[in-house]
C-alpha cells in the first residue's frame, strides 16, 4: 500500500446503516471463513460486529483513519464477546508482520477497501504473506470503470474493478480463486443515475436505510436463486497456494 494514501472512511460511515447489505455479503463469505480473522479498513465496526456473532477465536481490526478508529475502539469496548479482539490504527502493510507472527490469521477481509489502495497488487501480496498456508482472502469491491463517478472521486476510490481483472490480480499475488461473483444487480442503475448522471457527491443515510430495508431483501432472494451476470459490486474469495 502506498504510505502516502489517506483513507478517510467516509463511505464506510454512511454504509454503517446497511445492516441487511452487510449480512448479505457475510452470507456469501461464511462458508469459507476460518476462526482467526483480520478485517482491514474496519471503519466504525459495523461489519466487525457481524463477524463477532460467529464462533471465531480472534478478530484483528485494522483502521488507518483516526476518526474512524476512535469510533471503532469505543464500539468494540462496549461489545461483549469471548473472542479475542485486537485493533490497530495503521495501514495494513505496517502492521502485517506483527499480525502474521502473533495472530497467524486464516482469513483476511477487505470490504469496500481495496479500491482505495493505490498499489493494490502489492497489498494483495502482503496479504498472501500474512496468511497461514491455505488461508483465505475475502474481497468486496465496486465494479465497472464506467460506473466511476463523482462519489468515487469524493471518497478516494482509485479504481473500480472488472471481475477478470480482480481475479488476475489475486492469482498474481499467489491466490487460487475459490469464488468470484457479481453482486447487487439492482444497484447498477440507481448508482449510475445518482453518481454518474447527476454527479452527486453524497451518500445520505436515509437513502442507504431505504435501499437496505426495501431493496436488499428482494435482491438477495433473487440472486440466491440466479447469480447475476453483472452487478454493482464484485465478491471474491481466494485461497493462498
Amino acid at each position: 500500500m502506498n504510505s502516502d494514501v489517506v483513507y478517510t472512511g467516509r463511505d464506510l460511515e454512511a454504509m454503517s446503516f446497511a445492516v441487511n447489505y452487510h449480512r448479505w455479503i457475510l452470507q456469501i463469505f461464511a462458508p469459507y471463513l476460518g476462526k482467526r480473522l483480520v478485517e482491514v479498513g474496519a471503519g466504525v465496526g459495523s461489519f466487525s460486529e457481524l463477524l463477532l456473532e460467529r464462533p471465531i477465536e480472534s478478530l484483528v481490526l485494522v483502521e488507518p483513519a483516526t476518526q474512524m478508529y476512535e469510533m471503532l475502539t469505543q464500539r468494540m469496548q462496549r461489545f461483549q464477546s469471548t473472542t479475542q479482539i485486537q485493533t490497530f490504527n495503521a495501514m495494513f502493510h505496517r502492521v502485517a508482520p506483527e499480525i502474521r507472527t502473533v495472530w497467524r490469521p486464516d482469513s483476511i477481509l477487505y470490504v469496500n477497501v481495496l479500491e482505495h489502495v493505490a498499489d493494490d497488487e502489492a497489498e494483495l501480496r502482503a496479504v498472501n504473506q500474512t496468511l497461514i498456508k491455505g488461508g483465505r482472502i475475502f474481497v468486496f469491491v465496486p465494479a465497472f470503470s464506467w460506473l466511476y463517478g463523482s462519489f468515487d472521486r469524493q471518497i478516494g476510490h482509485v479504481r473500480r474493478y472488472g471481475s477478470s481483472g480482480l481475479a488476475e490480480k489475486c492469482q498474481g499475488a499467489g491466490f487460487k480463486v475459490l469464488e468470484s461473483r457479481s453482486f447487487d444487480f439492482f444497484g447498477i442503475v440507481p448508482w449510475w443515475i445518482k453518481y454518474c448522471l447527476l454527479k452527486s457527491r453524497t451518500m445520505e443515510p436515509a437513502a442507504v436505510r431505504f435501499y437496505d430495508e426495501y431493496v436488499v431483501p428482494f435482491a438477495q432472494a433473487i440472486e440466491r436463486v440466479v447469480k447475476p451476470p453483472v452487478g454493482k459490486n464484485i465478491i471474491l474469495v481466494g485461497e493462498k497456494l
